[in-house]
């Protein structure tokens, strides 16, 4: 197992964050690509958002693909399908090529993804699983909390003369080294030929998750037209229909059967309520930095280092930290540093970043070990549905809380975000007091 993670780990997580800083770093790059090609609005807005939208779309789908042809081919598969992506991307002779090349990264990224959370829990177990889990979840934790400080950086250091293209080209040495790496070190798993991919669940779920997202990520932008509220309650129909249509499937998609016997719900509304709390702050907080103070890209980049440190450092050790109820208390730790944000008037200057770096230690230890104790729950047989779940349902609540928690900066300013926030959070305490060691 040492030498697991020795091996495959690295390999692994290097996949996922390759995949998930790609989310992130092309924020502060899209000035420079829409003087480029004279890009107008709405084009420039499908480069950032065409990404997240076609991976949450994909992303159960790509989970059970795994199962299907096996973890370790559908990883490589991704890798290498992201790495010709990318190179696509920061090759593009038009704006149209590179829209077209994120959708591929997108979809490379869907089938990417799911495989490494299933890949851990399948081969590791005990402590190794829940350090392997616990370095996942720093991962996750840090490609947002330095993506966009990440892609300033790369952009400005202006490679050799590449300037926002690096962003997307440094992802080709990254991938062939996953990729030779993984075809190397990663063991064999031929898949389960019994499993179907179920097109009807596919098409449904499919339309759901188009219908939620599209309006989430665009609505703000363009002053919640129309059109907006019909997709969203289209959206949650089609989300009953789904489950409605699994419960009775055959081959299902996604067997809700097995989170629902091992009685992991409470434990998945948490992940999804702090992953929103902590897209809601991230969110507001650059929006103030950067609207109200005047801080550029980088600087409130740099400002959020100190979340980064916190999260990473308390993921590192959260399988050491002892105490029954630590999600619960995490996520209270998580609310009160929020709370403090608010009471001193949103942001507190040089006193930001203590309070950020207790934060994301919260966020660390309520999220981390919530998620390793779900996984001992559902076993290795559900695996691919606890990864789906915990992929599609905290993404699907970024999107949400930058829509609702962004709107209410708008309208309120930054403490009446802050104060939403640490309401969301106090949800998430009660929903993780089901899961003690």
């Amino acid at each position: 197992m040492r030498t697991a993670q020795r091996t495959v780990l690295p390999i692994l997580l290097a996949g996922q964050a390759m995949a998930s800083l790609d989310a992130n770093v092309v924020t502060v790059v899209l000035p420079s690509i829409q003087r480029a090609y004279g890009a107008d609005g709405a084009t420039v807005q499908l480069i950032a958002t065409g990404y997240g939208l076609t991976l949450g779309v994909l992303i159960v789908t790509g989970a059970r693909l795994g199962d299907m042809i096996g973890h370790r081919r559908a990883f490589l598969s991704g890798v290498a399908l992201f790495t010709a992506a990318s190179a696509l991307c920061g090759l593009a002779p038009s704006v149209a090529v590179l829209v077209a090349a994120r959708v591929a990264q997108a979809v490379a990224g869907a089938l990417l993804i799911p495989q490494v959370f299933s890949l851990i829990q399948l081969r590791f177990a005990g402590r190794a699983r829940e350090r392997a889990v616990g370095l996942y979840s720093m991962v996750l934790g840090l490609c947002v909390a330095v993506g966009q400080l990440f892609g300033g950086l790369l952009a400005g250091a202006d490679l050799p003369g590449l300037g926002w293209r690096a962003v997307f080209l440094i992802n080709l040495p990254i991938g062939l080294f996953v990729f030779a790496s993984g075809r190397r070190t990663l063991p064999a798993d031929e898949g389960d030929r019994s499993v179907r991919l179920d097109p009807a669940g596919v098409a449904l779920l499919t339309a759901a998750m188009l219908a939620l997202t599209v309006p989430l990520m665009l609505g703000r932008q363009y002053g919640w037209p129309a059109w907006t509220w019909p997709a969203l309650l289209t959206g949650a129909g089609l989300l009953v229909a789904f489950a409605r249509h699994e419960s009775g499937a055959a081959a299902p998609l996604l067997d809700l059967r097995l989170v629902l016997r091992a009685g992991i719900v409470p434990g998945l509304v948490n992940c999804c309520l702090v992953a929103a709390a902590y897209a809601g702050l991230i969110f507001s907080l650059t929006l103030h930095l950067q609207g109200e103070l005047g801080v550029g890209p980088l600087g409130a980049g740099l400002a959020f280092l100190p979340y980064a440190v916190g999260f990473g450092g308390t993921s590192l050790l959260a399988h050491r930290l002892p105490g029954r109820h630590l999600p619960a208390v995490g996520t209270a730790v998580f609310a009160a540093a929020v709370a403090l944000l608010a009471a001193g008037g949103g942001w507190l200057g040089a006193w930001s970043a203590p309070v950020l770096l207790v934060a994301s230690a919260g966020h660390a230890a309520g999220y981390t070990p919530l998620i390793a104790r779900l996984t001992r729950r559902v076993g290795p047989e559900g695996a691919s549905a606890l990864t789906a779940l915990n992929s599609t349902g905290p993404m699907l609540a970024q999107v949400t809380a930058v829509a609702v928690f962004g709107g209410l900066y708008l309208s309120g300013g930054l403490v009446w975000a802050e104060i939403a926030i640490v309401a969301t959070l106090a949800v998430g305490v009660r929903c993780c007091l089901p899961y003690p060691d």
